[in-house]
């Protein structure tokens, strides 16, 4: 089986830059009280949720820190609210451990911008306004092309494209794959008509588990042709470099190496299906052994272990969590 994935105790001096990745979490892992602790125990990390208030014009931080959950839920305060807390403790990382380096970093869906934030292809602040606009982007799509997503457990992605593509045929709407997270894993969007078909279909091909999940938005799919129009003119106003770091895209799963292959991966990121299992492989085939994962929670270790048990996997959220590096 190899070495099993661990969430802490690595030891430093053992993790080599060209064997390490730093990887970012996701819209679904945010919930009341996060960075909080890691704000009071580290000043580079309070100032990054400072930074974020006088940005954004109201107080993200107390959002974060004390709820409520309804209003951090709203994906327009969702989408800084994970970008703040993900910046904040890779800066509280990298004030006590400066030596501690990496050669690739990725982010799934929204946390591709704090992917591209670690790699020094976009300022914060930047970020900021951007995810804002995709938060904002994407609600208001949702409100003009209602859908809907599905989780689908233990089938394989080719099953499940196959059924998106059945219930596209029969229904008036489409079904289309959004997040292949691992193998086994796999989410889908699109209209609540062929959602409906397709739940049937993926239950008779013997799903473990088919899930619709509480939203309203079918992201990662053509529905979201409006909100990549919007996001696209903000992506216009921000200032995107080429990153200092390999930068995995969600719509490609390659390295990212320049500002022009960056901004033609966000330009297709909520129409196109996030491939994390094969930005993981590519990660893999690139060298890494180690993936740090920064942010709210540890979805993306838990999602490791599905892809491969041989790679060491930690977690960095807490000040109790990243102390232990």
């Amino acid at each position: 089986m190899g070495r099993a994935i661990r969430t802490a105790y690595l030891i430093l001096m053992d993790i080599n830059s060209e064997k390490t990745a730093f990887v970012f979490p996701g819209q679904g892992s945010q919930f009341p009280g996060m960075g909080k602790e890691l704000a009071q125990a580290v000043p580079e990390a309070r100032s990054t949720f400072e930074l974020a208030d006088e940005v954004l014009g109201y107080p993200l931080s107390e959002l974060c820190w004390n709820g409520p959950e309804d209003r951090l839920n709203e994906t327009e305060h969702t989408q800084p609210a994970l970008l703040t807390h993900a910046v904040a403790a890779l800066r509280a990382v990298q004030s006590r451990y400066p030596d501690l380096q990496f050669d690739f970093t990725a982010g799934h869906s929204l946390g591709q911008f704090s992917a591209l934030v670690a790699a020094a292809s976009m300022s914060f602040e930047e970020a900021l306004y951007a995810v804002r606009q995709r938060g904002l982007a994407m609600k208001s799509a949702g409100e003009l092309q209602p859908g809907g997503m599905v989780a689908v457990l233990a089938l394989d992605i080719d099953t499940v494209e196959q059924i998106c593509e059945t219930a596209s045929q029969q229904a008036e709407g489409g079904a289309w794959v959004a997040n292949d997270n691992c193998p086994g894993q796999v989410v889908i969007s699109g209209h609540d008509d062929a959602l409906d078909i397709a739940e049937e279909l993926l239950k008779e091909a013997g799903a473990r588990k088919v899930v619709r999940l509480a939203v309203s938005i079918a992201a990662h799919s053509p529905l979201m042709e409006a909100a990549q129009s919007r996001l696209n003119e903000a992506l216009a106003s921000v200032v995107i470099l080429d990153p200092k770091n390999k930068v995995i895209g969600n719509v490609s799963a390659s390295a990212l190496t320049s500002r022009a292959e960056i901004v033609q991966d966000l330009k297709s990121q909520l129409t196109s299906r996030v491939r994390w299992t094969e930005s993981v492989q590519e990660m893999i085939t690139g060298g890494v052994e180690t993936f740090i994962e920064i942010g709210s929670g540890s979805v993306l270790t838990g999602l490791l272990k599905r892809i491969d048990r041989s790679l060491t996997g930690i977690a960095i959220d807490t000040p109790e969590s990243w102390e232990k590096l």
